[in-house]
């Protein structure tokens, strides 16, 4: 069936849920000239979000960024239409739908099913997942080929990264539709197939895991931690103030979507002391304290690191070198979704420096230690804590 093309200016795009995600996707699509529908379940949730948008867009003006008269536009293309309040046979055609609601694939699959009833065949179908499998969503829809991912990153306005999710039935039109308008709205597009976290959130499991168990395991405290990543590492963030500024249910959830997903893979195990902070309500900044305690400003009380030691333990055994451990499990990683043919080399280090910040992508890691020393660490590690955590991706192996 012939597909109106997704990347015509004329496209109307519906986005479904107004939330911190949904409301930035759909200023990015009004930014770039598109009529836009903004719908939420929650009634008068999409006419608020418009109204903070107003906000919103009144400090861009205010700083230079914008025009009064780009932003009255804007404003004017996102509708809050008879659906806004989430009745979705009440939404006019459009070319492209996209979903931001909450984490739960049964919501979003009857979301899919009621816009397959009403919209026309050649809707293209989009879900912001950060996590879940989009070809489950797929199942059972009509024309399953026209459904896929646009997982945007927090917050969509200033991240580049969009990660384009294709599934085993997605046409590859689409994809490259879809692509292409991404690019048009100044984002960076990479390509990925439909596994457990996608490029960001499956390569970045390590980044959190292997501080959270030097922790755990007493090394060192998580300020001290967070330097040597820093300092030592490159990293913007050390993991555990990183983890705070997220939120650590959300981390949580998103690793523990990863390993059920994996079949319980060991690689992906949450930490238990990180599961218990959350069963306190520890989240992070948002409560007040998380990994750390945090004042009415926001600013950590109680983060001061021990320089000496974060300075003994980088370049010492890798066992309980943060840096090393963490670099040589993120270029397994890499390496391995690669070698799944799930991504390219170039998707996954574009994805981890623009989706996280990193200094280096894994292979450009690679590239500079060399695979020797890599699968030595790993090696090192597995020894140290046999169970499968550290057991070497195929493709490393094959390069030593």
């Amino acid at each position: 069936m012939r597909r109106m093309a997704i990347t015509d200016d004329s496209t109307v795009v519906a986005v479904i849920g107004a939330g911190a995600m949904g409301s930035g996707i759909a200023q990015v699509a009004a930014q770039a000239g598109h009529e836009v529908h903004l719908v939420d379940a929650d009634a008068g949730a999409a006419a608020a979000s418009h109204e903070h948008l107003g906000t919103t867009l009144t400090r861009l003006v205010d700083k230079g960024k914008l025009t009064a008269d780009e932003r009255a536009g804007i404003l004017r293309r996102i509708v809050i239409g008879p659906a806004a309040d989430g009745d979705l046979q009440e939404l006019p055609p459009v070319g492209l739908v996209v979903e931001a609601v909450i984490e739960k694939l049964d919501v979003k699959q009857e979301i899919f099913r009621t816009l397959a009833e009403h919209q026309d065949e050649s809707t293209v179908f989009a879900t912001n997942t950060s996590s879940l499998d989009v070809g489950a969503m797929a199942h059972d829809l009509d024309a399953p080929e026209r459904l896929i991912g646009l997982h945007f990153f927090n917050p969509p306005p200033l991240m580049r990264l969009v990660e384009v999710v294709r599934t085993t039935q997605s046409d590859a039109q689409v994809l490259d539709d879809a692509s292409e308008l991404m690019r048009r709205w100044g984002k960076t597009p990479v390509l990925v197939t439909s596994t457990p976290g996608f490029i960001v959130n499956r390569v970045a499991r390590p980044f959190y895991g292997e501080s959270m168990r030097m922790l755990e395991a007493g090394i060192a405290d998580a300020a001290t931690l967070d330097l040597a990543l820093r300092e030592q590492g490159g990293f913007r963030m050390g993991a555990f103030e990183l983890t705070d500024l997220i939120g650590l249910d959300v981390n949580f959830a998103v690793g523990n979507s990863v390993w059920h997903q994996t079949d319980r893979d060991p690689r992906y195990e949450p930490v238990d002391l990180q599961r218990r902070l959350v069963e306190e309500g520890r989240l992070g900044r948002k409560t007040g304290h998380g990994w750390f305690e945090y004042d009415e400003s926001g600013h950590a009380v109680d983060a001061e690191p021990d320089a000496g030691r974060a300075a003994e333990l980088v370049g010492g055994p890798v066992e309980t070198d943060p840096v090393a451990r963490t670099i040589a499990m993120l270029v397994n990683e890499g390496v391995d979704l690669v070698h799944r043919g799930e991504a390219s080399a170039e998707d996954v280090d574009t994805a981890m420096k623009l989706g996280t910040n990193y200094p280096k992508g894994p292979h450009e890691w690679l590239e500079e230690l060399g695979a020797a020393e890599v699968v030595r660490r790993l090696r090192a590690l597995d020894a140290a804590f046999p169970g499968g955590r550290y057991r070497v991706s195929p493709a490393l192996e094959e390069q030593v």
